[in-house]
């Protein structure tokens, strides 16, 4: 048997089909070719025919060589990705972190994973589910991989983040029908369309085969007319459904078959269906139209099993196993078979994924601009999130690809000088708005959609900001982290994703606790350690400008800046500002004197030092030697072996040391406080050489008239604090 190289341990191999050499006796898309010239012909079906069963074969393999994976919900959709491919559109990202097999296959047939080492199936094998090798699940590390997938619902933000960046490109992302509502698959591109109606470049395919993960679709029950109207009432204008149903001549009574038990003449229809309906809503994306193509067809189509069932692979699914070997044998190619979508596949879209898709290069951007920053004079009164706010202005008006996202309003976090600066994108123009149609302002009420897009564009090469309330921000996290993480893996340089979270918990007295959830900052701390996660707690108006140029100037990481919307007193001049980003902290007061001890301050915040001050002052009173530091990058502050640091791409080992640690908090007794959780203050609490420590730190929220009172119901108060100094000393 005279099999291609890279075919080397695939375990079956299968007979010639019928009129195999009149369809295959060469590839469709030839040599100097990226796409089938015409989606009509019977050759071009069966050769997309021949790469969906490839790619079926590859998954089911190549789960079942380590008993363990998700075949069944990528090979309900192998005819579309096929189909995709072969017409040339491979900027393909995925909602479904479950397909991962799927897209490893599709990368392993058109020698993408060659990039990494992968020659051959054995090699794919190997290196499946390992470390330094194929994922679990998505990964943007990947050659020809365009962006991570695990959680559900984030998928569409790359494929709308990809087609802003690029215009006449298409970005097909695939959804599952299990988790098309998880969260807000449909609403956050309902509103990206009223926002940017020219932009329709991508393309959702919905995989419609009926099933979850371990039970039925929760749109299983729908009829076509109403999935039709489902997806056209969130303002999709053209849908193009094909039924696997239409071409069943095998029986199946169920709503969703399997087209891999039709003759092979039906599959063949069914394969022509879905290729010309790929072809037509291609089209009609890239000419204007917002589109969606599904697939309706049983999950597990062609493998080892169908429906939930065929989902996942336990440690008994192996290849020696009957039903996995029966599941191969099905769909088994011949020798000649496998070279021929080969040669398609590696062609398609202009060569190798690995080679040609958008993620593969850096795309160029506007220069970092010169911010001009405005010096407030220590001791005077300033508003932080209105000062980052101009750099912001700046920003966008140096970069016209920038995008700020604030699901709750700029203006009702003292940020209205963006919005002067830089107009809502809203499709009716108003000026007493600040509306107009090119607004590089994105307001959806959907910190989803916000952190989505921002997200997205930071994370294929364009800057972006996304701003939030503080206690609101969880529900756009998600995806953040998950960008965050694929930072950290990625093969070339992207700028980081920035965040700003005002109105932290201490301004939100009269909103009650609905508004006092600083807990996010425990899960910022938390993630310091992954070694590209930065949360920034700049002091100061004057330290909030130097964060935002030391994080929108930075690559590859997640920057998040955590400040106030309120008036409060300036510490820092700007040069010493950027030297405390730079290093970790500064040292904002110390007593010249002291007879009995000192006490050390280390704070995270702005509106906290206001009771830290006035502490100072009553310990200073009697005797104590007061240094207060402004704790503004605590990710600095840990030492190298407590950071993931060297293990991401473009590492940072900005580390403080210990002298200059030891100068900024050596004393008889260290508090270390904070407006939020206490987390963020763990690296000095673990370095501290102080005999005595504690925390002040957030407890829970309730409803108040100011922020003084919010901070006494959490204990944290100036009289307290002075209480457990003069207790430790």
């Amino acid at each position: 048997m005279n099999a291609p190289a890279f075919c080397q341990g695939i375990q079956h191999y299968g007979e010639k089909w019928p009129d195999f050499d009149q369809h295959a006796a060469s590839a469709v898309i030839a040599e100097g070719q990226s796409s089938i010239a015409d989606a009509t012909t019977d050759t071009a079906a069966y050769q997309t025919l021949l790469a969906a069963d490839a790619l079926r074969y590859l998954t089911l393999q190549v789960t079942g060589s380590k008993g363990s994976g998700h075949p069944g919900g990528f090979a309900s959709s192998a005819e579309a990705h096929a189909s995709l491919m072969m017409q040339g559109h491979t900027n393909i990202v995925t909602e479904v972190g479950h397909h991962a097999p799927g897209f490893y296959s599709s990368m392993f047939l058109d020698s993408s994973l060659e990039e990494m080492g992968i020659h051959t199936m054995d090699d794919m094998m190997a290196r499946f589910r390992e470390r330094h090798g194929l994922l679990g699940h998505l990964s943007g590390a990947i050659p020809g991989l365009l962006a991570p997938a695990g959680p559900l619902g984030q998928g569409q933000h790359f494929a709308m983040a990809g087609a802003l960046l690029h215009p006449g490109k298409l970005f097909p992302v695939t959804i599952g029908d299990g988790g098309m509502g998880e969260p807000y698959v449909l609403n956050s591109m309902m509103h990206f369309n009223t926002a940017f109606p020219a932009v329709t470049n991508f393309l959702p395919v919905l995989i419609w085969n009926g099933y979850s993960q371990e039970h039925h679709s929760m749109v299983s029950r729908m009829s076509n007319d109403e999935m039709i109207a489902y997806w056209k009432g969130h303002g999709f204008r053209e849908v193009v459904l094909i039924d696997a149903k239409d071409f069943d001549d095998s029986g199946q009574d169920q709503p969703y078959v399997d087209s891999t038990r039709f003759s092979h003449s039906r599959r063949l229809a069914f394969t022509s269906a879905v290729l010309q309906g790929i072809d037509r809503a291609a089209n009609s994306a890239l000419g204007g139209t917002l589109t969606v193509f599904i697939i309706k067809q049983l999950k597990g189509a062609g493998v080892h099993t169908v429906g939930a069932k065929s989902h996942n692979l336990y440690p008994q699914d192996t290849l020696d196993q009957p039903h996995i070997i029966d599941g191969l044998k099905r769909r088994a190619l011949p020798p000649e078979a496998w070279q021929i979508v080969r040669d398609n596949l590696s062609r398609a879209g202009g060569g190798p994924a690995a080679k040609t898709v958008v993620t593969e290069s850096e795309l160029a951007i506007a220069p970092m601009p010169q911010l001009a920053m405005q010096e407030f004079t220590p001791a005077d009164k300033a508003v932080p999130a209105t000062a980052m706010g101009a750099l912001v202005a700046q920003m966008g008006q140096a970069d016209p690809r920038f995008v700020v996202t604030n699901a709750d309003g700029n203006e009702a976090s003292a940020m209205k000088n963006i919005n002067d600066a830089l107009k809502i994108r809203h499709p009716s123009t108003d000026p007493l708005y600040n509306q107009q149609p090119d607004g590089q302002v994105y307001e959806p009420l959907n910190e989803d959609a916000c952190a989505g897009l921002a997200a997205g564009l930071a994370l294929f090469g364009s800057r972006a900001l996304w701003l939030s309330y503080e206690s609101f921000a969880i529900n756009g996290w998600p995806v953040v982290q998950t960008v965050t993480q694929a930072m950290a893996e990625l093969r070339r340089k992207t700028p980081s994703i920035v965040c700003m979270f005002t109105a932290g918990a201490l301004e939100q007295g009269r909103n009650g606790w609905t508004h006092q959830r600083p807990e996010i900052e425990n899960l910022f701390s938390a993630m310091m350690r992954n070694g590209n996660v930065f949360p920034l707690f700049p002091c100061d108006a004057n330290c909030i400008q130097a964060a935002y140029e030391y994080a929108t100037d930075s690559i590859n990481k997640g920057m998040v800046i955590i400040a106030s919307k309120s008036p409060l007193p300036v510490y820092l001049d700007l040069a010493s500002s950027k030297k405390a980003i730079k290093e970790g902290a500064a040292t904002l007061y110390e007593s010249c004197s002291g007879e009995h001890g000192t006490v050390v301050f280390a704070v995270t915040g702005d509106m906290v030092l206001l009771p830290v001050f006035a502490a100072k002052d009553l310990l200073e009173a009697e005797g104590y030697r007061v240094r207060i530091v402004a704790v503004v990058n605590p990710r600095a502050l840990y030492r190298p072996g407590d950071v993931a640091w060297d293990t991401v791409s473009q590492p940072d080992n900005g580390f403080m040391d210990d002298d200059h640690f030891n100068a900024l908090f050596d004393g008889d007794a260290l508090i270390a406080v904070s407006g939020g959780p206490s987390a963020s203050l763990e690296p000095v609490l673990l370095r501290t050489r102080a005999p005595k420590r504690d925390t002040f730190c957030w407890k829970r929220g309730e409803t108040t008239a100011s922020a003084d009172e919010i901070m006494a119901f959490n204990g944290i108060t100036s009289d307290a604090m002075v209480a457990r100094a003069k207790g430790l000393l």
